[in-house]
């Protein structure tokens, strides 16, 4: 299986001061492509990894219009999301900024034109004219037609498939020094399971809750949950699962930046590449949940 950033050296274990998340994503951009929205690998296999917040990039059009700072975006942005899931067969990762567009949001509130939409945040110096609101929700639109017919290729091979739509999320909102979130309320990985139907889908779910929490992670185990944080209430597998209700199983699978210093962009390389372990992990167990009701 290969890389999709093969011997990326960024994430190399080694003693070397780890670089932030914006050099790193700086690079990565180089070698994609600037102004790509996006890239699909494909392999055979009925499971699906998706880095929809992964991207960092802004076409210019759009930058000159933010009062919003490069390393203000980042720090709501999923960096690293896509490395977690290089190891699956099928992999979707988005390049473009979620200040840009968030594919996750329904198209009608898919650009923050408001602080209320943006965490309080405000991020427009000047609010995009109708001409370039269009042109952004266009690349909504050509995400969406792109993924159902990805997907649709994946139900005519294999029957069935499962969606990994990776995300992580901040625990550190009070500043780089202040206490993090509860973990009562903040565990490490939130499996978010709200727009499927959870009965049917059970014989998935279950199982690989448990090869998460069972998972050895650099000497212990991890916190695993579902719908405590996050109930998985996102675009994406609100459509997977209205437009494959028989066929598709999305989970919104959200790792707390405990594999980064949330502030400085600065990643763990031990603790991402621990992660990336633990994903690929699950393969085995969710290919053999969909052979098993074939």
């Amino acid at each position: 299986m290969n890389d999709f950033y093969p011997q990326t050296p960024e994430l190399e274990v080694h003693d070397r001061t780890p670089e932030p998340a914006a050099q790193w994503l700086g690079s990565v951009n180089r070698k994609i492509g600037a102004a790509d929205w996006w890239t699909v690998h494909r392999g055979l296999s009925p499971i699906l990894a998706t880095a929809i917040h992964n991207g960092h990039a802004v076409r210019p059009e759009v930058r000159t219009l933010m009062a919003i700072s490069g390393a203000e975006r980042l720090r709501e942005e999923d960096p690293f999301t896509d490395f977690a899931g290089c190891d699956v067969p099928n992999r979707i990762v988005f390049h473009r900024s979620r200040f840009e567009v968030d594919l996750n949001r329904a198209r009608n509130a898919a650009i923050y034109l408001s602080p209320e939409q943006a965490w309080g945040m405000n991020i427009w110096n000047e609010t995009p004219d109708p001409g370039v609101i269009e042109d952004t929700l266009n690349i909504h639109d050509a995400y969406y037609l792109m993924l159902r017919n990805v997907l649709r290729e994946l139900e005519k091979h294999h029957g069935q498939f499962v969606v990994l739509d990776i995300h992580s999320y901040n625990h550190r909102r009070g500043g780089p020094d202040a206490e993090p979130s509860d973990p009562n309320i903040a565990p490490e990985i939130n499996i978010g399971t709200h727009s499927m139907d959870r009965d049917r889908w059970a014989h998935v779910v279950d199982p690989l809750i448990e090869k998460l929490r069972t998972f050895e992670f650099r000497g212990h185990r991890m916190d695993v949950r579902e719908n405590e944080a996050f109930e998985g209430k996102g675009e994406q597998t609100r459509f997977i699962h209205e437009t494959f209700p028989q066929t598709g199983c999305a989970f919104a699978i959200e790792f707390k930046k405990f594999f980064m210093d949330e502030w400085t962009g600065i990643p763990d390389r031990k603790a991402l590449i621990a992660i990336r372990a633990m994903v690929r992990s699950t393969l085995p167990v969710l290919e053999e949940c969909l052979r098993a009701t074939r």
